[in-house]
């Protein structure tokens, strides 16, 4: 008896990132608010990150109502409407239930019921996520595939450490990886160091070391700590290969690029990496992180979303950009920065501006950043 031959596609397809959209939740939290908790000074925090400000939300915001906000501009972007998503994946760290997924319940708020699963690569989990969609929609498997990067880290950080109390903020970028006639999405270069895990970990409730005695209260969740020097180091030295890597892979040279986008963790990481990368010194780098802070998987797709609305970078060229953090893990990729379908620049960028409101529990959030 023959071995059956399955049908399998025969040709790879392109693929590129159609629409972006984020969304940074309302209520803005200064250094001057968390100093005193940790000891600490504006000035200090700055020279130290380069954050002024972070974004907080609501209690009752989840992150899968972040995430609809996020998505609602990207699709829009796109120029598609959510029934033609066919597939969609959201990278996180901080939904709060190992089960069910944020991603289904993100499908279910668009009436959708496409495939859907959550990644977790801590804040390289939006790099991630592109690449996995690229793959889904070059082998045939989807046409367009909404990748959502999102954090509520504000339900996971301990405002008493002072070495990570300052750093986190809440958010959620979206994008739309959509089959193309072209290449837009670079070969990934990814990878993990699980031998390093306790670089960037979890500890017990900052609430059990806390709160007064006797405290009855609302859900505890584990802190995130890091070893601050040390994540630094690694980042500098061992992402610049990575990055320059991504750029070989794709066949292109620093000159060429229209934008760095690298993930939003501490500027003067930032500053090291395109400093070693030889970038050139007009190339617009992300600095988001001034005024986000780090929101981990949510940080890249902010922070593109962030330059091409206020018109830093320009549709059509190419940007490098690289996550890494918690596992520990990363990956880079040169991608095409999004073309807004026709009519839809203008409205992103309206209401971006617009007053946002706090949603009721269960109804998604209102789009823009």
């Amino acid at each position: 008896m023959s071995a059956r031959t399955l049908g399998a596609p025969t040709e790879l397809r392109h693929a590129r990132i159609s629409g972006i959209g984020g969304y940074r939740p309302e209520r803005v939290v200064p250094n001057a608010e968390i100093v005193d908790a940790i000891d600490s000074s504006d000035e200090w925090i700055r020279e130290r990150s380069g954050i002024r400000t972070r974004h907080r939300a609501a209690p009752d915001e989840t992150v899968v109502d972040m995430s609809v906000a996020a998505s609602t501009g990207a699709i829009a972007q796109a120029g598609i409407t959510p029934e033609q998503i066919d597939a969609v994946l959201v990278a996180t760290v901080t939904h709060p239930y190992q089960t069910p997924a944020a991603a289904p319940e993100v499908a279910a708020r668009f009436g959708i019921a496409a495939p859907a699963m959550d990644l977790s690569a801590a804040c390289a989990g939006y790099c991630h996520a592109v690449s996995v969609a690229n793959d889904m929609v070059r082998a045939g498997t989807a046409d367009h595939v909404l990748v959502v990067g999102v954090e509520k880290l504000s339900d996971f950080t301990d405002p008493h450490d002072r070495g990570s109390a300052f750093i986190f903020g809440d958010g959620a970028g979206a994008a739309v990886v959509s089959v193309s006639d072209r290449p837009g999405i670079g070969p990934t270069i990814w990878g993990s160091d699980g031998d390093r895990k306790g670089l960037i970990t979890q500890r017990d409730s900052w609430m059990e070391l806390h709160a007064p005695e006797g405290t009855v209260g609302g859900r505890q969740w584990p802190a995130i700590v890091m070893e601050g020097p040390s994540v630094f180091r690694w980042a500098v030295w061992s992402m610049t290969e990575h990055a320059q890597a991504a750029m070989d892979a794709a066949g292109v040279a620093p000159e060429e690029l229209s934008a760095f986008i690298p993930h939003q963790a501490n500027v003067r990481i930032i500053d090291n990496l395109a400093k070693t990368l030889h970038l050139p010194a007009d190339l617009p780098i992300a600095r988001d992180i001034e005024t986000t802070a780090n929101t981990s998987a949510a940080s890249v797709p902010l922070a593109m979303e962030r330059m091409l609305r206020e018109g830093e970078i320009a549709p059509g060229g190419l940007a490098l950009q690289i996550g890494f953090g918690a596992g520990l893990v990363w990956a880079a990729q040169v991608v095409e920065i999004p073309t807004p379908a026709p009519g839809t620049q203008a409205a992103s960028a309206e209401a971006a501006t617009s007053p946002q409101s706090t949603p009721a529990p269960g109804e998604p959030t209102p789009a823009g950043t």
